[in-house]
């Protein structure tokens, strides 16, 4: 199982130092790396950060795009054509970056393109500007899975690309092979969307390119400790990944505040190993069998020995 973790919760306390970071990476047996673009990446070339990685022997699984200060108001959608430009031209240099550190992914969530206030944005107008931005992205990199992450809202009042369905319907608008969608756990649950049912249906069409797990309690990015609010649904959700052979790396979004960053990610390591475990001990054709039966009480029954 490929894995990796938050860099910036780890980034305190270890003097903010990369290097210092990726060794305790190492240490505790992760194996991939998620870059933000451009933060984690000022003051070292592709060449370096390549470099970087191969000496504490983990692997790049992509970048992930982080926008700041001019871009509150929009990223690829905003009402400024400049301030467009600039997002899009943030978003082909991070993917150049992504193929030169030999990563797979590049995922883009728009996290200001949005709105506060009714009449604030013009819906059409928008959509047709994000999905051709998207577009020219994906055709500018074809060998870099481009993944959009949805969030319903945070930072804006209502996020422009919020759900499992409008991000499907602009995948499908922007109709290129290496456009797909990442899934962030929490986000889903902020959403009331049943994480297991989008594992199911993008791994069914090959358009999974990301998974963020973490946990929560549907009201806010909680990001808690995997499995610790919603283990039943973190168990299915892991069942459709496997089911569906996603094979990039599984991304522990979660924000250690009170606790200890590594002490967290190690427990984060552990309860995901255990429910894989599990996963293979009852078998994948007897969860499969189960669903089929259509039953609650077939469910309780395979809840318990989960639990056994």
């Amino acid at each position: 199982m490929k894995t990796a973790t938050r860099i910036n919760s780890f980034l305190p306390k270890f003097e903010n130092d990369l290097e210092k970071v990726f060794e305790e990476f190492k240490r505790i047996g992760l194996s991939h790396v998620d870059l933000n673009y451009p933060e984690h990446v000022m003051g070292f070339s592709s060449e370096e950060m390549k470099a970087l990685l191969e000496r504490y022997n983990l692997k790049a699984n992509g970048v992930a795009l982080r926008f700041r200060n001019e871009f509150i108001n929009g990223e690829l959608g905003n009402a400024d054509v400049n301030i467009s430009q600039e997002a899009l031209n943030l978003c082909k240099k991070a993917a150049d970056y992504c193929r030169e550190i030999q990563g797979e992914v590049v995922t883009i969530w728009l996290g200001f393109d949005g709105f506060d206030y009714s009449f604030q944005i013009n819906y059409e107008k928008v959509w047709q500007q994000i999905k051709n931005c998207l577009i020219e992205i994906a055709d500018y990199a074809p060998d870099i899975k481009i993944s959009i992450e949805y969030k319903p809202f945070q930072p804006r009042a209502y996020a422009f690309i919020d759900s499992l369905g409008i991000a499907m319907t602009m995948v499908n608008e922007v109709n290129r092979s290496n456009i797909g969608i990442t899934l962030d756990y929490c986000h889903m649950l902020m959403k009331h969307e049943n994480p297991a049912y989008g594992a199911s249906i993008l791994g069914s069409k090959n358009k999974l390119f990301g998974v963020h797990l973490n946990d929560g309690y549907g009201l806010n990015d909680d990001g808690l400790m995997i499995g610790t609010s919603s283990l039943v649904k973190t168990f299915e959700f892991l069942y459709y990944t496997k089911l569906h052979d996603y094979n990039h790396a599984i991304y522990f979004d979660t924000f250690p505040v009170i606790e200890d960053p590594v002490e967290e990610c190690e427990s984060n390591l552990k309860m995901i190993k255990r429910i894989d475990e599990k996963i293979e001990k009852i078998g994948m054709e007897k969860i499969g069998s189960i669903i089929e039966q259509n039953s609650g009480v077939k469910v309780s029954e395979l809840v318990l020995e989960i639990l056994a």
